[in-house]
């Protein structure tokens, strides 16, 4: 069996956001990158203990981006990945990006394609949808837990209100979230044997962006607490119908 997990890179969550370009391009300057946690954590850690139990499986990771993000791959394979493929570009959207990695997949004929839910800067969700659109593949999003027996997957899933477990054969597409593995942390034979697996750079094909930054902006600033005495209850609802608006 053959899996792709689809890894993309997110700034570390500490690193001090800012614009550039009248507030159109995120300012990666001093920014440390990392690997999207729902896709190293989630996606990529339950590919590898499917391949635990049966080392048949091959798994193979692929990345759309620029040659500088070549560490946050060997990283993912320092993790657990066999091989992986970088496509060759720095820009498009959402739509652009899925039919980068739609076009390897068909070439490659996976049986399974693991994303993340979403990435953490920009919590758009979307990226597994489009690829199985693409694939023309059954999509199982917000997967808490993977269970496969032979061509059929069961996947329990986030619902409102509860959970949604549902049966689907292989070839299918899968957002992973919280629940679905455990985070590891990549031992020093991993790292050493990440050095020599292969890392397969391919030009991206002609494709449009259907969308465009027209702007990034911070959140407003947080305004100072406003401590009220206990024996003030009157004001304290004053000031959360009045300035809070939240009664």
């Amino acid at each position: 069996m053959k899996i792709l997990v689809c890894i993309s890179k997110t700034p570390d969550t500490t690193a001090k956001i800012s614009f550039t370009d009248n507030n159109t391009k995120f300012d990666e300057s001093g920014v440390q990158f990392i690997i999207n946690p729902y896709d190293e954590w989630y996606a990529l850690v339950r590919a590898i203990e499917l391949k635990e139990k049966d080392p048949s499986v091959s798994i193979h990771l692929i990345h759309v981006g620029a040659a500088e993000n070549d560490a946050i791959i060997r990283k993912a394979l320092a993790i657990g990945g066999d091989e992986a493929i970088r496509v060759n570009t720095d820009g498009g959207d959402e739509y652009y990006v899925a039919s980068q990695i739609a076009t390897i997949a068909k070439e490659n004929q996976y049986d399974l394609i693991f994303t993340g839910k979403e990435t953490i800067n920009y919590n758009g969700a979307s990226m597994g949808g489009m690829i199985a659109e693409f694939l023309e593949m059954p999509y199982i999003s917000l997967a808490t837990k993977f269970d496969l027996n032979g061509s059929v997957a069961t996947i329990t899933r986030e619902v409102e209100g509860g959970v949604e477990v549902d049966e689907v054969s292989l070839p299918v597409v899968v957002s992973c979230q919280q629940g679905m593995a455990e985070q590891r942390i990549p031992n020093m034979r991993g790292i050493m044997s990440a050095r020599t697996k292969p890392l397969k750079v391919v030009e991206p094909k002609e494709t449009e962006t259907l969308t465009e930054v027209k702007s990034f902006e911070l959140p407003a600033p947080k305004v100072g607490v406003k401590m009220i005495s206990a024996d003030q209850p009157e004001e304290l609802v004053r000031l959360l119908h009045e300035e809070a608006k939240v009664i």
